[in-house]
């Protein structure tokens, strides 16, 4: 999934997020680093639509690779370090 056309975009936006603070800029009605970085933030610092975004984000997200908070409207991403290590630790078995 990381490795297709998109996936470069994902693996960005998942590069991005181990330091939301330093790849986005403050976001009204939450810090990045504690509750996440919305989808529009993410569109902004990929140049793209904000639904071309969200379908990264859910992506990565249904993958176990980024958790959600807040409402539907108002959803914020963060990685999800334990389940990223897990699924690193898969692919350095050979899966």
């Amino acid at each position: 999934m990381l490795r297709t056309p998109g996936g470069t975009l994902r693996q960005d936006i998942l590069e991005w997020l181990k330091d939301p603070a330093a790849h986005f800029p403050a976001q009204p009605h939450g810090d990045p680093v504690e509750n996440g970085v919305t989808a529009d933030a993410v569109a902004a610092k990929l140049g793209v639509p904000v639904a071309v975004a969200l379908t990264h984000l859910e992506l990565l997200a249904d993958l176990g690779l980024l958790r959600t908070d807040g409402s539907r409207q108002h959803t914020r991403y963060r990685r999800d370090e334990i389940r990223i290590a897990e699924v690193a630790r898969l692919f350095e078995k050979g899966w």
